[in-house]
């Protein structure tokens, strides 16, 4: 079965030049396995495609059930230089929350 992470998480985001910065949520203690089994910084690179010109780094933060995330390369150069309409990456966490992940074998 797959769902869309809101389902189960939660967001926030922003920046720092042109990196991007995104906190993954997990809205229960039994969703962070999830998370960190299925959002990997390769399916969160491809889930924004040519929005993130450089690689992707995650964090796990057990301790919390978050992932946390740097987009380098997401803001087309920051918000003083960039021409887009989110030069800050304020909509990006809300972007990931789009994504679909596999949730077999969890119980919702």
């Amino acid at each position: 079965m797959r769902i869309r992470l809101v389902e189960i998480a939660h967001a926030r985001s922003g920046d720092k030049g042109d990196t991007a910065n995104i906190g993954l949520i997990a809205r229960e203690e039994r969703h962070y396995a999830v998370l960190v089994r299925e959002v990997t910084p390769e399916r969160v690179k491809d889930h924004f495609g040519s929005l993130c010109a450089g690689p992707v780094e995650r964090f796990e933060l057990p301790n919390i059930g978050a992932l946390n995330f740097l987009l380098h390369g997401a803001l087309g150069g920051g918000g003083t230089l960039s021409m887009r309409a989110d030069a800050q990456g304020k909509t990006l966490g809300a972007g990931l929350l789009r994504m679909q992940v596999d949730v077999a074998g969890h119980e919702f």
